[in-house]
């Protein structure tokens, strides 16, 4: 077989992986063939050991199926460059398959041409784990995320056990579910689940739950599936519509939208490019060279006051009067602690 001839096979493969049904004459248009020779490349992938089946139609066309057996994988270069990069970063997905990750990886890069090595080559980098103060995660099983994500696509109630570090005083956050201790003894729960979700290297488990008649939002770190599912369900709609949106709300402290509960806006005597790199998601407006306003959202009031504090320079309240207030409140708590 020739260079061009496996490289319009690859063309011709990446094409049906792409879309269920593919029409004769489209495919010969777009790899520049005849339909002829469509047929006849279909042929050597089905040789090689790819499901290919003919669809019926005016015009007749093809579709790639699942096999019994693993094919020979082909690849053009930039889908073997992305699986590479991928493998590479597995080490920050928050799932325990690193060493499988790494394993993989070698296999590609000895199978890989000189060419797509020089390419890999040139964008080496390395991954780290989540910044200092960031929540640490457990890894996640991969079998506990297929056992969470199998019970999402077939809309059976998942009963779990799910492991709480919160002591029961406390009310719990948006995404532990708002659980006791983990010695206090507790039935499995019952929840509905609706989408599996990843987030800064953590993976979460949208669920309603049925024993409280809320949403929930589980860690998967903390889910230890239980066999058999219960029964179907028809499936509910997330709070908005958008789970990424209601996700992203929630681990704001909102009710109400993709936004932080308290918006506040100062004025800083620093200039705006060195409250930029450190604004986040907050608006900086430049008033000159030794001013900036910045409008930025929290939580809480005082801890919007707390974290517009590392700035380290005078701050004139804009709006509102809450926040003004909050600084009160920790001018206060700072006083008491410098007395003591």
């Amino acid at each position: 077989m020739t260079a061009s001839s496996t490289s319009r096979l690859l063309r011709l493969l990446s094409l049906l992986q792409m879309r269920r049904d593919w029409p004769g004459p489209v495919l010969a248009e777009r790899l520049e063939i005849s339909h002829r020779t469509v047929r006849r490349d279909v042929d050597r992938l089905r040789e090689m050991g790819y499901s290919i089946s003919s669809t019926m139609g005016p015009e007749g066309g093809y579709r790639l199926d699942a096999g019994e057996d693993l094919p020979p994988l082909l690849f053009d270069d930039d889908q073997v460059i992305a699986l590479a990069v991928a493998l590479q970063a597995a080490a920050v997905t928050g799932v325990g398959i690193e060493d499988a990750a790494l394993r993989a990886l070698t296999t590609v890069r000895q199978v890989m041409p000189s060419r797509l090595r020089h390419r890999l080559g040139a964008l080496e980098f390395t991954t780290v784990t989540p910044r200092p103060g960031a929540a640490r995660r457990d890894p996640v099983s991969p079998d506990v995320l297929i056992a969470l994500s199998t019970a999402v696509r077939a809309r059976e109630v998942l009963r779990f056990d799910y492991a709480s570090h919160r002591p029961r005083s406390g009310s719990g956050s948006a995404s532990d579910g708002g659980d006791g201790a983990a010695t206090d003894p507790a039935p499995p729960r019952r929840v509905e689940p609706h989408h599996l979700l990843t987030s800064g290297g953590s993976w979460y488990l949208v669920a309603w739950d049925l024993d409280r008649d809320a949403w929930r939002i589980y860690r998967a770190d903390r889910i230890s599936p239980r066999t058999p599912t219960g029964p179907r369900f028809a499936p509910r709609e997330v709070p908005g519509g958008d789970v990424a949106e209601y996700v992203s709300a929630r681990f704001k402290g909102s009710e109400s939208g993709d936004r932080w509960p308290c918006i506040g806006k100062v004025v800083l005597h620093l200039p705006a490019r060195d409250v930029l790199p450190f604004a986040e998601d907050g608006i900086v407006e430049d008033l000159g060279p030794d001013r900036c306003s910045l409008e930025v959202g929290s939580w809480s009031w005082t801890a919007l006051a707390s974290a517009l504090g590392r700035f380290d320079t005078e701050i004139e309240v804009v709006s509102p009067a809450e926040l003004t207030a909050a600084f009160g409140v920790l001018a206060a708590r700072h006083a008491a602690t410098a007395g003591r």
